[in-house]
């Protein structure tokens, strides 16, 4: 049986650049083969290297270049100004919208198609079912959730839903009114001195025995290791996977690009690229949550 091919995405960068980097980085993903760039910031709304104005005419020049733009939206908010910028957002009718939030989707709901990104607990058959009739378009798995979780919702989807998976990137797993990067400097939140810029790829944390453990990134906490599933792409296919989304890192991001769709093209080996982007990633690969283990564990599928 001949499976389609999913789409590649690029995720909206987590990390806090400053305006030359971000736009830089844009520029040289309009050349590479992806097909769907989440733009916007969706950690923290003191993070304003770009305004409105700028995404919208990056979305425009991106969209000019063949590519389709999501804009997304906070995933913690916090304040009414954060509530009235969300608003805004949801009223931008050129583009698609993500939600990260479920008041992004009571904003959204029945007024515009949308996405969800995989900080909305999507977890059963149901939750997609209501979210389709209130005009979901595509949903992102949630990335602690299993490969046999997905099989089981996948078989139960709605028709004219499309799915997204998370395969490459460090993962988000928490965000908090706290600013953990500000705190780790002796700073108030409200004068954090935008030390998130000092960490293009967010603060390690190890543990006492000095093992990676967590990243922070102001509000939110992340993964140390890097997720990578680019071994998983024929079961991927096979169980009617529609886009398979790839998370920004300061450095390579293009590389890694090339190689899902190198490999989706059949003109490179999953094991090669496996091999290949391990090397590329800040502390190392991590694959626990798709097979049902903990999410920092590393496996391969031979092992299954």
């Amino acid at each position: 049986m001949k499976y389609s091919t999913p789409k590649l995405s690029l995720g909206p960068v987590p990390y806090y650049w400053s305006r030359e980097t971000l736009l830089g980085f844009y520029d040289r993903i309009a050349r590479t083969p992806v097909d769907i760039i989440y733009l916007g910031e969706t950690v923290c709304s003191k993070r304003r290297p770009l305004k409105t104005g700028d995404w919208l005419e990056l979305a425009a020049d991106l969209q000019a270049a063949g590519k389709e733009v999501v804009l997304s939206g906070l995933t913690l908010l916090e304040a009414g100004s954060e509530l009235a910028s969300l608003k805004r957002l949801c009223r931008e009718q050129d583009f698609l919208i993500e939600a990260n939030d479920m008041a992004a989707v009571q904003l959204l709901a029945g007024n515009r198609p949308f996405v969800t990104g995989p900080s909305v607990n999507i977890y059963n058959a149901r939750t997609l079912s209501v979210l389709a009739g209130l005009g979901l378009q595509r949903w992102v798995l949630p990335v602690e959730l299993s490969r046999d979780t997905l099989a089981d919702m996948q078989a139960q989807r709605p028709a004219d839903v499309a799915t997204e998976v998370f395969v490459f990137g460090r993962l988000p797993l928490a965000w908090s009114a706290r600013c953990f990067t500000a705190r780790a400097h002796n700073l108030p939140k409200d004068d954090c001195q935008f030390r998130c810029l000092d960490y293009p790829d967010g603060m390690l944390l190890s543990t006492r025995e000095d093992e990676s453990f967590l990243v922070l990134n102001g509000i939110q906490t992340q993964s140390a290791r890097t997720l990578n599933l680019i071994s998983e792409l024929d079961d991927l296919r096979q169980l009617g996977v529609d886009v398979l989304r790839i998370s920004p890192q300061s450095a390579h991001t293009e590389t890694v690009i090339h190689r899902f769709h190198d490999c989706l093209q059949g003109t490179c080996s999953t094991d090669e690229a496996a091999t290949e982007l391990d090397e590329l990633m800040p502390i190392g690969p991590c694959n626990g949550y798709w097979y049902g283990d903990a999410g920092m564990d590393s496996r391969q599928q031979a092992a299954l």
